[in-house]
């Protein structure tokens, strides 16, 4: 028997579970610790919330919350979800938990102590409003490769990862002014030391696959940079050292030890020791966008503190709906929680495995849903286990008839069945479960050729023996299917075990042992049902509706009369104009609009227009809008111009100077 450790990668407390977050991560990791569970291995699977890091005190910000009080929301929320797919979790808990503060100080301080953490002094944005260093999700601006708008730890148009420094044209995100750089420290570690080290756990490692092994090689081949493990933030763990006040711990150093925290939580429930597990066997089960994170940052780190690496990292790669990216801001994505409001968790756990190898990109179609779960488990598993199960009611008194006398295709059959839990379990101990389930598929789909060829409606009356072979072998096969199913669909394939009176489904090699001539099964209920089109057709009209609303409510392509009416636009009269120092597409304008003063307002002209040019030209302007500091300067309105020309809307000669638009 051997001790395994098994971690989900640990779900951000910023949002509810989607069908993504499933696929590629917990979905595959039950899987594998259910089917461990039944060969008698001693599994540990656990997971907790990350619930530190500058997205969700941007958020609390915005909402005027708490940042505990945002992840405590999302945890609740995520645990609903992972608990509605029968992920069998033995532990679930949060970073945010005192253990895990002392289990993160702790480490930092090791490091530390063994001088592989150091203090390096750096130049980092400075908000003078604010009166506070920016972390990199409280600066926005354009990105210096592509232009388009960016935040400052990454481009989502250009994929480019950068520094916030980088940013033109750069601002705070909680009160628009353009930050300054300033001196600052933090600490570093000396990832660099371990280059040779982590070349070597990734090239000899026969356990991982090629993704992982190939994103972590083309990172190591550009070498290793030290890495900063601090910010400067209030919301997270305090860094354990008395010059680092107002420092917290990254989230990427104290997050990996989320699976540390949660198993020693357990530990302590369980009075067993975690330590076992993870000196055993370890295995990570993450998404692809953090295997850089998982097969070099964290390996590293362990290597340092002196622990034993990852036996195996398995990466889920990603999955698209409808063909197109799944968005959380469009709101092109299904929660997990209306799923499971429609239908039941099994039939989003079968889709998910047998749409495509986990390492490979997926796409979620409700027609292929619907394919599959009609034609596949409707028409193949369902129909053989329902005729089954009547026909044996019908014909022999719901008891497993004699077997006798067989024929070479009842042999056959029998030993396809006594092939598959060996054929089977290989492939999920290879973590190849597409395979495992299809080849799971494949004697199902052989059982009912069987059960039609062999006719046994005709043979029970021209040929009983027949019948009753063929009875008796479809209920072996129903037998094993309960066992093979268990690790895919709980909840389905327990119910089988309900109609076969077999008990609980623990053991996976019981399901070679055949159930004996005589042994009673209970009354057959349909287990999948079909489902219509109109089923289907009200989903994808359901998704396109939440797409559509979403981009109505960001874009405010449609608006009332009376929304209308709360927009000021006045006639101005531009008096003065200049350019802003270091920036290339602002200009600051001196405004007119009939007061006692001229407005000052910040425009994006300067690519096409000379400050010279503007002087005495009438414009539109956006009279009532907030106002805002761009690029560090008050701006107390907008002027109207087009966004890709930048031609102004000029009013005509006899409209007057303080003119509302009506």
């Amino acid at each position: 028997m051997s001790k395994i450790f098994i971690s989900c990668a640990l779900p951000y407390a910023n949002g509810p579970c989607h069908l993504g977050h499933i696929r590629s991560t917990y979905l595959p990791a039950d899987i594998y610790a259910r089917y461990n569970r039944m060969i008698g291995n001693d599994v540990l699977m656990v997971c907790a919330t990350d619930e530190h890091g500058t997205p969700i005190a941007v958020k609390a910000d915005k909402e005027n919350k708490k940042p505990i009080e945002i992840s405590k929301r999302y945890h609740d929320m995520i645990v609903r979800d992972v608990e509605s797919m029968n992920i069998s979790l033995d532990n679930f808990t949060r970073t945010t938990d005192e253990a895990h503060y002392n289990i993160a100080k702790n480490f930092f301080k090791d490091l530390y102590d063994k001088d592989l953490i150091y203090r390096e002094d750096i130049q980092q944005l400075y908000c003078p409003n604010c009166k506070k260093f920016l972390p990199d999700r409280y600066v926005e601006g354009l990105c210096p490769v592509c232009g388009s708008e960016a935040r400052g730890d990454h481009c989502e148009k250009c994929g480019k990862a950068l520094d916030p420094t980088e940013l033109d044209e750069p601002h705070c995100i909680t009160c628009g002014t353009t930050p300054v750089i300033k001196d600052t420290f933090q600490y570093a570690f000396k990832l660099s030391e371990f280059e040779d080290a982590l070349k070597e756990y990734i090239s000899n490692n026969d356990n991982l696959p090629a993704n992982v092994k190939n994103y972590a090689s083309n990172w190591l081949e550009e070498g290793l940079n030290d890495w900063i493990l601090t910010r400067d933030m209030d919301w997270g763990i305090p860094v354990p050292l008395d010059e680092a006040k107002g420092k917290v711990l990254y989230v990427w150093i104290e997050a990996f030890l989320g699976y540390i925290s949660s198993a020693s939580q357990w530990s302590k429930q369980s009075g067993k020791k975690w330590e076992e597990y993870w000196n055993d066997y370890v295995v990570h089960f993450i998404g692809k966008d953090i295997i850089y994170h998982h097969s070099i940052f964290w390996p590293g780190l362990l290597k340092a503190y002196g622990c034993k690496l990852p036996d195996m990292i398995y990466a889920g790669e990603f999955l698209s709906l409808e063909g197109e990216k799944m968005s959380t801001s469009k709101n092109w994505v299904i929660w997990i929680e209306d799923f499971v409001k429609d239908y039941e968790p099994d039939l989003l756990r079968y889709y998910l495995t047998i749409n495509a190898p986990l390492n490979k990109d997926s796409d979620f179609s409700w027609d292929d849903f619907q394919r599959r779960n009609n034609d596949e488990l409707a028409d193949v598993i369902g129909n053989f286990l329902h005729r089954t199960f009547v026909f044996t009611k019908k014909s022999f008194e719901s008891k497993i008839p004699q077997y006798s006398n067989p024929s070479d295709e009842d042999e056959e059959f029998r030993k396809a069945i006594a092939e598959l839990p060996d054929k089977a379990g290989a492939y999920i101990a290879d973590y190849e479960f597409r395979e495992a389930l299809l080849e799971i598929f494949k004697v199902a789909k052989k059982g009912n050729k069987y059960f039609n060829d062999a006719e046994p409606w005709k043979a029970v009356k021209e040929d009983p023996q027949k019948a009753a072979n063929c009875l008796y072998l479809s209920n072996q096969l129903a037998k094993t299917l309960a066992y093979m199913l268990k690790p895919f669909l709980p909840t389905k394939a327990d119910r089988i075990a309900e109609i076969m009176n077999l008990g609980s489904l623990d053991n996976w090699n019981d399901a070679k042992d055949e159930l004996p001539t005589g042994h009673e099964i209970n009354k057959a209920k349909p287990l999948f049902k079909k489902i219509e089109d109109k089923e289907i057709d009200a989903q994808k009209a359901k998704l396109k509706e939440n797409l559509t609303t979403q981009e109505e409510d960001n874009m405010s392509d449609l608006i009332t009369i009376d929304q209308f009416d709360e927009v000021v636009i006045k006639i101005g009269q531009v008096k003065e104009a200049e350019k802003i120092e270091k920036s290339d597409k602002l200009l600051k304008l001196q405004v007119d609009i009939g007061e006692e003063k001229p407005r000052q307002i910040v425009a994006g002209l300067a690519k096409f227009y000379s400050p010279e040019e503007l002087v005495d030209r009438k414009v539109c302007v956006v009279a009532n809008l907030q106002p805002a500091k761009l690029f560090g300067t008050l701006s107390e309105g907008m002027i109207l111009a087009t966004g890709e020309s930048g031609a102004l809307l000029t009013p005509d000669v006899k409209a007057e100077v303080g003119e509302r638009i009506q």
